[in-house]
């Protein structure tokens, strides 16, 4: 197994306006860890996506739409006490969509340690893939993060943290509290220039260079920042390498920053240079920005030859 990841993944309905306006819906699904897993399996990666939905329609929608893509979900958990969660999705302006979340009481943040750890052991992963959202969840979800990280050390795999910080579930000194812990156990840390305070005592200097040479020195392997229109830029013991973002058809589309990793760790894995593994991250994230929806953008490895800008 190349990779492991879990988290939530939700049913979305994305209209095409305003909610409240009324109108047809499309039915899809939608998680940060499940759209970096389906990129990699289009990719041509073995991906394990260990999960929790509930045992409702939802939750098989969900499975079935992983398995569909190549992703593993023989790991994933049917919560038969909770459903599986939903979010609305509401387009505006040409960029920016709007997301009206339901998730109490919902399946995926009651995901158990156990679950991670049997997981795990079926299958030790060559990397492991965390967001900072699943942390964000609850106790029970954060428990079974801090496990995976602990096995990967065990197992001798490689951790790849994306922060993507989620404001409306958890304040800036909640997650730097658990991502001060977490950022130094990662070989690959993802973040936007804002988010790489959270990884860093509350005395890190405002300059993101001095803030990416201090991650260095507490253990982080390598460092990906993320800026948007503005391509990425990543911070190694070796030094620094920037690449531009390709031209987008459609800017803003949802998932295009999962697309993006997914790229960036299929490179990791073929062990290609950091200037290819950039090139192809990039060229994900295009083919995604070009999709109104998530994950559905992300491309197959016969698609990276294609122009994107």
């Amino acid at each position: 197994m190349s990779v492991f990841t879990f988290g939530e993944t939700v049913l979305a309905l994305r209209g095409s306006g305003p909610l409240r306006l009324g109108g047809a819906m499309d039915v899809t699904i939608t998680g940060a860890e499940s759209t970096v897993a389906t990129g990699l399996a289009r990719l041509g990666h073995q991906v394990r996506w260990a999960g929790a939905v509930g045992a409702d329609e939802a939750g098989e929608l969900v499975l079935r739409t992983l398995e569909a893509e190549g992703v593993d979900v023989s790991a994933a958990s049917r919560d038969e006490g909770a459903p599986t969660g939903l979010v609305l999705l509401a387009p505006r302006l040409p960029g920016p969509t709007r997301a009206h979340p339901y998730r109490a009481g919902s399946a995926a943040p009651r995901i158990r340690a156990c679950a991670i750890a049997e997981a795990f052991a079926a299958a030790p992963p060559a990397l492991l893939h965390l967001t900072g959202i699943t942390p964000a969840l609850g106790r029970s979800a954060q428990s079974a993060a801090c496990l995976a990280l602990q096995l990967a050390a065990e197992h001798s795999a490689m951790v790849c943290l994306d922060v993507n910080h989620r404001p409306e579930l958890w304040s800036s000194q909640e997650s730097a509290e658990v991502l001060r812990q977490w950022a130094p156990k990662a070989d690959v840390l993802v973040a936007t220039e804002d988010e790489l305070a959270l990884c860093l005592p509350e005395s890190a200097p405002d300059d993101t260079e001095q803030r990416a040479k201090e991650l260095l020195a507490l253990g982080v392997g390598e460092i990906v920042v993320k800026r948007g229109a503005a391509g990425a830029t990543v911070y190694a013991a070796q030094g620094r390498l920037h690449r531009p973002a390709r031209t987008p058809r459609a800017p803003g589309a949802a998932g295009a920053g999962d697309a993006f990793v997914a790229g960036y760790l299929s490179g990791l894995l073929d062990g290609v240079p950091t200037a290819a593994r950039l090139e192809r991250a990039t060229a994900a994230e295009a083919f995604a920005t070009a999709s109104p929806g998530g994950w559905e953008g992300t491309p197959t490895r016969a698609e990276l030859a294609l122009p994107t800008g």
